[in-house]
């Protein structure tokens, strides 16, 4: 590894803040679409995706119709956790077929996981630091909320929480037994950047324990855990100035990944993500596809986030976590404003944005 050049507090910065807008905008460009797994439909409704558009009422491979609505996972849709609990007045949504995973939102909004990484963030703000019992606090506070959001899907780690919290659960201990064959999905480091940020400066290490502390606290997975450690490691050295394709082969190792077979040979995007390493929302599947992508487009944050969105599959919460590699690569200042300014809510996450530096980066501001 090359010695990393010292960043200026005003560097750095710009790339903490690049890091959490990319959490944002992937997820944004990639919602109308969200688990597309068939990219010629996703071309037949979208076209090729270049900016922020609304979804479609109708999502052809939409699944929620035999989701859960009472726990994890598929099953009947007698529980009322989804519409009473969490989700309030969405539950007759998941009983019907072929209803888009995010029915009704804007152009630009943003999908549940990532608003949740909002939540991680206000409140990162507020303390001057990370908190678990601070974290537990919002998060149950904002889910139990009515009108607190606008998505209709929630992911299994949500209802499972929310089944246990419900029962009298402590919330600290709503995650435990839950593991379940999806727990170890991609959508569990969707909050994790602000965490990962906030932590980096105790050293890299205190980033990956911080992670898989907060990590716990919604996810039972010890795989899920392992990589997580590996994407903090990313996404610190990243932010604090390391080449990013070099980060990214190292990171490539650290899961026993052969990145440059798979370079190559010179495969499509579409044939890496969906024939190579898998587009579903496991991370055995979704981690790879990340670090491919991050190298593929490593040039460009605009070109990864968009590449991201197009291949389909589980591209939101896969798009939230690559969004923050390519972020901090290239800093807010190398985000195109179009992608800033698009977002739904793009003041008000600017805002937390710039609350969260300033809190935790003063040097810097």
């Amino acid at each position: 590894m090359a010695p990393l050049t010292a960043l200026s507090p005003a560097m750095l910065a710009d790339r903490v803040r690049g890091a959490l807008w990319g959490i944002y905008i992937a997820d944004a460009l990639s919602m109308p679409v969200h688990w597309y797994y068939d990219v010629r439909t996703l071309q037949r409704d979208f076209g090729r995706i270049t900016g922020y558009v609304a979804p479609k009422e109708r999502h052809p491979g939409s699944i929620m119709s035999v989701s859960n609505t009472g726990g994890h996972g598929r099953g009947s849709q007698g529980g009322r956790i989804v519409g009473d609990v969490i989700n309030h007045g969405k539950h007759e949504r998941w009983g019907k077929p072929n209803v888009h995973y995010h029915e009704g939102m804007q152009a630009g909004e943003n999908t549940l996981n990532a608003l949740c990484a909002r939540v991680v963030t206000r409140g990162m703000a507020i303390r001057g630091g990370y908190s678990q019992e601070g974290f537990l606090q919002d998060y149950v506070k904002f889910m139990t909320t009515p009108g607190s959001h606008n998505d209709t899907y929630a992911e299994s780690y949500h209802r499972d929480f929310f089944r246990n919290w419900a029962a009298g659960v402590p919330p600290e201990q709503c995650t435990k037994g839950t593991e379940g064959h999806n727990t170890a999905s991609i959508g569990g480091f969707v909050t994790l950047p602000p965490v990962i940020l906030g932590a980096m400066r105790d050293g890299l290490e205190a980033a990956q324990a911080a992670a898989v502390r907060h990590l716990a606290l919604t996810h039972e997975s010890q795989a899920l855990a392992a990589n997580a450690k590996v994407y903090s490691k990313l996404l610190v050295e990243v932010t604090q100035g390391r080449d990013l394709r070099e980060a990214v082969c190292s990171a490539a190792k650290d899961i026993g990944m052969d990145l440059s077979s798979v370079l190559r040979y010179g495969y499509s995007d579409v044939d890496v993500v969906h024939r190579v390493y898998g587009s579903a929302c496991y991370i055995t599947d979704s981690f790879p596809s990340v670090l491919y992508l991050a190298y593929q487009h490593a040039d460009s944050f605009e070109d990864g986030v968009l590449a991201n969105t197009n291949v389909g599959g589980e591209n939101c919460h896969r798009g939230s976590a690559l969004g923050a590699i390519l972020g901090a690569a290239h800093g807010a200042s190398g985000i195109p404003r179009p992608l800033i300014e698009g977002l739904h809510d793009s003041q008000g996450i600017g805002g937390e944005i710039e609350a969260f530096v300033s809190a935790l980066f003063p040097q810097a501001t």
